[in-house]
């Protein structure tokens, strides 16, 4: 079910760190256009940080996207990070060697990163646009 695109003046509702967010991603497109890239790089760090990064998706990627209805979303995010795992798992199996913990951490470090850096995006399409797909790395 796609929920309709909404206006601007609807945009209030949301909080200032969304309404910042909404902004960018309305006047310089997905985050894979040139434009998008140009305006991204002439921000000043923190800015970068809050359009970019989703701290609260990082901590709590699967529970905030659920709580946000970026459901169909999370569940291909949580079937990439299952694939990884299984992956993992399996090269352990057949070497009979474990991880070392810092490649264990850093594959997870890894994959909440690729929570918070999808979210802001995500929601953008879903609240303004009316989108919503399977695809977290949808433009």
């Amino acid at each position: 079910m796609e929920s309709t695109p909404k206006t601007h003046a609807e945009l209030p509702r949301y909080k200032l760190k969304w309404q910042e967010r909404f902004a960018f991603f309305a006047q310089h497109g997905d985050p894979q256009s040139p434009a998008f890239k140009a305006a991204f790089k002439a921000l000043p760090m923190g800015k970068r940080m809050l359009i970019n990064m989703n701290f609260i998706a990082f901590f709590f990627g699967p529970i905030y996207l659920f709580v946000l209805g970026l459901w169909k979303k999370n569940l291909a995010l949580l079937g990439i990070s299952l694939a990884v795992g299984l992956v993992l798992g399996i090269y352990e199996g057949f070497t009979g060697t474990e991880l070392p913990r810092a490649l264990d951490t850093g594959v997870n470090m890894g994959l909440a990163a690729l929570w918070a850096t999808v979210t802001n995006y995500a929601y953008y399409l879903k609240e303004v646009k009316g989108q919503q797909s399977w695809n977290p790395f949808e433009k």
